[in-house]
């Protein structure tokens, strides 16, 4: 038997999609060409290349918001990606889009996260000259220091969804990092800001910083008063208010209605200010901050303590230690500064 039929089936049911969507089989490629698969398209592939690294496997201990939680219940840097990429292929399905792709790039796109989450990547911006963006980083991770130091030689739609998903703090569609070129990278770019949001809630409630009566008034009254009844809300409109673009432009995008994206940029503010920005929040981020700096430094100063499974070789020592560190989890950065005799690392329970 042929299995490649298997493909071409694959390929074929793709022609159904929206004339927008992204295809595996008019992908713009890999860098490297590589024979196709007999079973999978090339999206697929891409999917299941990123499931199997190990920066995967480690944002099961890699800070959302709450730093190294004593709870199971609290939110990892893997359980919102796995939320993301739930989300995506929600929106995508509803719209007609790749699931695929979408999928793909939901899965990848938080990869490049270092320990203690944003507070992390602050720290190594302030480290490296060059700055660092968790964003950058993920594509670094995937193209250039998983497998080995080859990377996974994914297609350029997925990576390009991947380096444009992050967003500025002003709106939910501020354009920091530039638009992604498919539909799908646009919907992965959204589905972040619907995941992180709600669950957050749920987080903040749970660590007693918040409670359901003081979300903004326009969330209760236009999203819900539920987690469940905001998701819907959201992913609701999302899907309407992109589906009334087609035909109506020369392209189509991905947006929510304007009453909506209002409730949604200022639930978002509320949340920087009451959980994200909240006084204890920020004295454990600063805390993992420091470490990060102390780790940073250590391994600049010694760089053949460097692991060569997570640096290259003919990198700048900077590089290479940045690339070391943003790959640990939380409590392995501080299981490794406690080690080192790092103030803020000694007694810290993981």
């Amino acid at each position: 038997m042929d299995l490649n039929v298997v493909r071409r089936r694959l390929e074929a049911a793709e022609a159904s999609l929206s004339p927008y969507a992204a295809r595996a089989s008019t992908s713009r490629g890999r860098k490297r060409p590589e024979p196709p698969s007999p079973l999978r398209t090339e999206y697929q592939r891409d999917r299941d290349r990123i499931l199997h690294t190990k920066a995967f496997r480690r944002l099961k201990h890699k800070t959302q918001v709450f730093i190294a939680p004593q709870q199971d219940h609290f939110v990892t840097r893997l359980t919102h990606t796995l939320e993301v990429a739930q989300v995506a292929r929600t929106i995508a399905r509803a719209l007609n889009l790749n699931e695929d792709l979408a999928e793909a790039a939901a899965l990848g796109h938080d990869i490049g996260h270092g320990p203690f989450g944003h507070a992390g990547e602050e720290a190594l911006a302030e480290c490296l000259p060059e700055g660092f963006r968790h964003n950058y980083q993920s594509v670094r991770v995937l193209d250039r220091l998983e497998n080995g130091g080859r990377g996974l030689n994914l297609t350029f739609e997925v990576l390009d969804a991947i380096e444009k998903s992050s967003k500025a703090r002003e709106d939910i569609f501020a354009e920091g990092w530039g638009v992604p070129v498919t539909l799908e990278g646009q919907v992965v770019k959204t589905a972040d800001a619907i995941a992180y949001l709600n669950h957050d809630i749920l987080d903040a409630i749970r660590a007693g910083i918040i409670t359901e009566d003081d979300l903004p008034d326009s969330t209760q009254r236009l999203l819900g008063r539920s987690h469940g009844e905001r998701l819907d809300a959201l992913i609701c409109d999302i899907v309407e208010a992109s589906w009334a673009t087609t035909g109506a432009g020369p392209e189509p995008v991905i947006q929510f209605s304007p009453a909506i994206r209002d409730a949604a940029n200022e639930l978002r503010e509320f949340m920087f200010r009451r959980v994200y920005l909240y006084d204890e929040t920020r004295r454990e981020a600063e805390r993992g901050k420091r470490i990060v700096k102390f780790l940073f430094a250590y391994f600049v100063e010694h760089p053949e303590r460097i692991s060569p499974d997570y640096s290259l070789p003919n990198d700048p020592v900077e590089r290479r230690a940045a690339d070391y560190v943003s790959g640990m989890t939380d409590r392995y950065a501080i299981r490794v500064a406690a080690s080192l005799d790092c103030p803020d690392a000694v007694g810290w329970q993981v």
